[in-house]
């Protein structure tokens, strides 16, 4: 099981999916290319690419719920 330091928090505003600040460069409120129907393939567990448009660093992300991604990379100190 992951640990909370491979999660990532998002937020879903309409059919738009965003990240308060990105994990890699840290700017703020970024607008992902994620559409609802990769999201819902990763609440069903099954793996998805994300590329940040801020600075093109890639986050796979293993699974997601209704707040959080949950990441094979450690994205945050305990």
């Amino acid at each position: 099981m992951s640990t909370f330091e491979y999660t990532w928090p998002y937020e879903k505003m309409m059919d738009d999916i965003y990240i308060n600040e990105c994990p890699f460069c840290k700017s703020g409120n970024v607008l992902t290319n994620m559409k609802q129907e990769d999201l819902e393939l990763a609440k069903e567990g099954i793996k998805r690419l994300l590329v940040m448009p801020c600075c093109r660093e890639k986050l796979v992300i293993l699974k997601a719920d209704d707040d959080y991604f949950w990441t094979e990379e450690k994205l945050r100190e305990r």
